[in-house]
C-alpha cells in the first residue's frame, strides 16, 4: 500500500530531550551560571515547545523562536548580562554533541531501507540538523532530507509539504505516510497534506485535537505491523 515513509527526525528517531539536557548543562557552564539543574532543563523545555508551537502557527519567526526562549528563561531565572542570542548560538551548536537513537530506530529504518523509499521531514536550523544527521548515520540510509531551513518553510505548512511532495519519488498521495511524535507539526502537516499519518506516541498522550489519526503506536517496531 505505501511506497513512501516520511519520518520526523526529533523526538522520533533521535532523543532529543537528551540532547537538548545536555546542551543546555554545558552553555550554562560555558556563560559561567554554574551547574543546570533538571528542574531548569524541564521548565526551559516547556517553554522552547511554546515558542516552536508558535512559529508552526506563523505567529513568530524562527529568529524570534531561538532568542525568545531565551529571553523568557532568563526573565523568569532573574538571569542578567547574558544576550540571548549569544547563549542560543552556543546552545544551537552543543545540540550536535549527543547523538542517540530512539529504541532501535536505526535498526528499523535500515531494515526498510529497499522496500520503501525514506525520507527526513524535520524542522531547526540547517547547520545543526544536518550534523546531527550525518553523525547519526541517517544521511547514509534515507533517500532524501528536508530541513526546513532549506526548503523555506516549517512543518506543518502547506508550503513545506509541497515542497516535498514535489521533490520525491513521483505516488499517489495515499501511498505516503508521514510517522512522527507531534501532533501540531507532523500529525498536523500530514492532514494538510492529505497524506496518512501515524502518531509515534510513546507516553500515552490523550489527543485532544480534531486531527485525522490513521495510525498510532507507542513503540516504533509497531511500524511493522502497519505496513505489512
Amino acid at each position: 500500500m505505501f511506497k513512501v515513509i516520511l519520518w520526523d527526525v526529533d523526538g522520533t528517531l533521535l532523543n532529543f530531550r537528551l540532547s537538548e539536557s545536555n546542551s543546555l548543562k554545558k552553555t550554562f557552564k560555558a556563560f559561567s551560571l554554574g551547574e543546570c539543574p533538571d528542574e531548569t532543563v524541564s521548565l526551559y523545555s516547556g517553554i522552547n515547545n511554546k515558542y516552536w508551537e508558535m512559529l508552526e502557527r506563523g505567529e513568530i519567526t524562527k529568529s524570534e523562536v531561538l532568542s525568545g526562549r531565551f529571553k523568557e528563561l532568563f526573565e523568569t531565572l532573574s538571569i542578567d548580562g547574558i544576550a540571548p542570542s549569544e547563549f542560543s548560538d552556543y546552545f544551537e551548536n552543543g545540540l550536535c554533541d549527543t547523538v542517540e537513537y530512539i529504541e532501535n530506530a536505526k535498526e528499523i529504518i535500515k531494515r526498510l531501507k529497499g522496500n520503501y523509499r525514506q525520507y527526513a521531514v524535520t524542522n531547526g536550523a540547517y547547520t545543526v540538523q544536518k550534523v546531527k544527521l550525518e553523525k547519526s548515520g541517517i544521511s547514509d540510509i534515507f533517500d532524501g532530507i528536508f530541513i526546513s531551513d532549506s526548503v523555506g518553510f516549517e512543518k506543518p505548512s502547506k508550503e513545506f509539504f509541497d515542497f516535498v511532495l514535489n521533490n520525491i519519488i513521483p505516488c499517489k498521495r495515499e501511498e505516503i505516510l508521514i510517522i512522527g511524535d507531534s501532533l501540531t507539526s507532523d500529525m498536523k502537516g500530514g492532514n494538510g497534506a492529505k497524506i496518512k499519518c501515524c502518531w509515534y506516541n510513546p507516553n500515552s498522550i490523550e489527543n485532544k485535537t480534531d486531527l485525522i489519526i490513521d495510525y498510532e503506536i507507542d513503540r516504533l517496531d509497531k511500524i511493522f505491523d502497519i505496513l505489512k
